[in-house]
């Protein structure tokens, strides 16, 4: 305790932005199932200290809060560690804005932390956007001219190693700018979705698609934030695959890869990723109901994959999919052994995979029909037409 207690004395001399960084970076070694002794502790001061201040780890400063409002519906929780196709690591923003206020642009980062502050003690919205958007404007610039310099990319590297030893926030500043870049259409394009999508039938299918049509038409490099953005609004999330296998000639894995948005499909593992790390924080945390919820999603999930995409267990998608679902399983048995066979555990039940069920069976089965009469229907039109 007393060792504890010197090191906390320590962290306090730091700024609260470097604490944040730390708490971040705690975080994501717990996610990642690295063990620090006197993480725990650590974490819970630094977690009450932010409470106490009325702030997050990820809010410490309200201007830094501003700036990132382009991206904010981009941001998923998680490790950056596991890079997420049009999402941006939440826990990735407070290293990225230490190195901007710090490395990238500190003089103009600093003046604009002294102006932002002044604008929200008068709140004054219109110009803290305003003053937001010409920060965000600098930023992006300086971000491409640094990237673009023959040792830019190393530059940022080493840098970032400063605040966080994570190597996926380098990939996340590279989505930072891109997103940037795209603030003002990204956001027409959010107004332009409904609140919700309910039920993903064809008709939304189809509308969603001419959106997408139309935003590819004027930035392609944007597209995945797109797809996050309507992914977003369904019911599950997993639905934005039918963007990429609706309209494929048939549900041959190398026919969906050659539609336009074929990238729903990695981006549909990335959410499987995502609720593996997780369960894993379920299991450690002991919040059994919450890891029940978490892989029956899971489950649906992959049976969806395998349901709509036939040869994907012979491509790269397939073999991630076996990858990430071998480590699940080895994680769900490890956690059915703690309890003696007698007693059970609910995450061994068979009725979290209900799609095996005799219902379950009789779906699939319905499922192969229908696409059966689809495809034979497509090829005898492209006959007679």
């Amino acid at each position: 305790m007393l060792q504890l207690d010197r090191l906390w004395e320590f962290l306090q001399r730091l700024s609260p932005l470097t604490r944040s960084c730390l708490l971040s970076e705690l975080e994501r070694l717990e996610m990642n199932g690295i063990e620090m002794p006197g993480s725990a502790d650590i974490q819970a001061r630094l977690r009450a200290e932010f409470r106490q201040d009325g702030t997050t780890q990820h809010r410490t400063a309200n201007p830094s809060r501003f700036f990132f409002v382009p991206v904010e519906q981009l941001l998923v929780d998680g490790s950056p560690d596991h890079a997420n196709l049009g999402r941006i690591a939440r826990a990735s923003l407070t290293p990225i804005w230490e190195w901007i206020s710090r490395d990238l642009l500190p003089t103009m980062a600093r003046d604009y932390n002294a102006k932002m502050k002044e604008l929200i003690a008068s709140d004054n919205q219109r110009e803290l956007r305003k003053g937001a958007n010409t920060f965000q404007t600098k930023v992006t610039k300086s971000l491409e001219g640094t990237l673009a310099a023959p040792d830019g990319i190393e530059q940022i590297r080493t840098k970032l190693k400063a605040y966080t030893a994570a190597p996926g926030v380098f990939e996340d500043v590279k989505k930072l700018m891109q997103a940037m870049q795209a603030r003002e259409l990204l956001a027409q394009f959010s107004e332009s979705l409904p609140e919700r999508i309910v039920e993903f039938d064809d008709p939304q299918v189809k509308k969603m698609t001419a959106l997408l049509d139309a935003f590819r038409k004027k930035n392609p490099a944007a597209v995945p934030f797109a797809l996050t953005l309507v992914a977003k609004r369904l019911k599950e999330p997993w639905q934005i695959l039918r963007l990429a296998t609706k309209p494929a000639r048939s549900k041959d894995v190398d026919d969906v890869a050659a539609t336009p948005y074929a990238i729903a499909v990695p981006m549909v593992l990335d959410q499987i990723e995502d609720k593996r790390i997780a369960l894993r924080a379920a299991l450690k945390n002991n919040r059994v109901v919450t890891a029940k919820d978490i892989l029956t999603d899971i489950y649906n999930t992959e049976y969806a994959i395998q349901v709509r995409i036939d040869g994907i267990e012979d491509s790269d998608w397939g073999r991630r999919l076996q990858g990430v679902m071998n480590a699940i399983t080895a994680m769900v048995e490890a956690e059915v052994r703690r309890f003696p066979a007698e007693v059970g555990h609910v995450l061994g039940s068979r009725r979290l995979r209900s799609h095996q069920s005799l219902a379950g069976r009789l779906t699939y089965f319905a499922w192969k029909g229908r696409d059966v009469i689809q495809d034979g229907a497509a090829f005898c039109k492209r006959l007679i037409g």
